[in-house]
């Protein structure tokens, strides 16, 4: 039950923090182009997960649940989708790690494509 307190916690510090990175991003670079507020949050939250698995690979602690699961969760879960492909790779897991890039991307596009189509007038 404390994990998922340490889970529940780090994911709405996450999720607030996520917001208030992209707001100011957004203000301070007005790109329509490109989403530069999503694009900076994914990359601080791949480094931040490769930060946090590290240290915890080395000191096992109960605070992973708080700063992986939990904020880096409720940051990005790009953060996790990057890291589970690293594993992948360092596993020497590669025809897995190419379909699952491949799937996630596209499967991921047409999902959003079909939900937007389905609330449609």
């Amino acid at each position: 039950m404390k994990h998922l307190l340490y889970i529940f916690i780090g994911g709405g510090l996450g999720s607030v923090l996520r917001f208030l990175i992209s707001n100011h991003t957004q203000k301070l670079w007005n790109i329509s182009s490109f989403p530069m507020a999503t694009f900076l949050v994914n990359m601080v939250g791949c480094l931040l997960i490769g930060i946090f698995s590290g240290y915890f690979l080395k000191y096992d602690s109960e605070l992973k649940f708080l700063l992986i699961a939990g904020f880096c969760g409720g940051f990005t879960t790009f953060s996790t989708f990057s890291a589970e492909n690293i594993s992948l790779w360092q596993s020497g897991s590669y025809g897995i790690l190419l379909v699952y890039v491949l799937l996630s991307v596209f499967v991921g596009l047409l999902a959003v494509y079909v939900g937007l189509n389905m609330v449609k007038n």
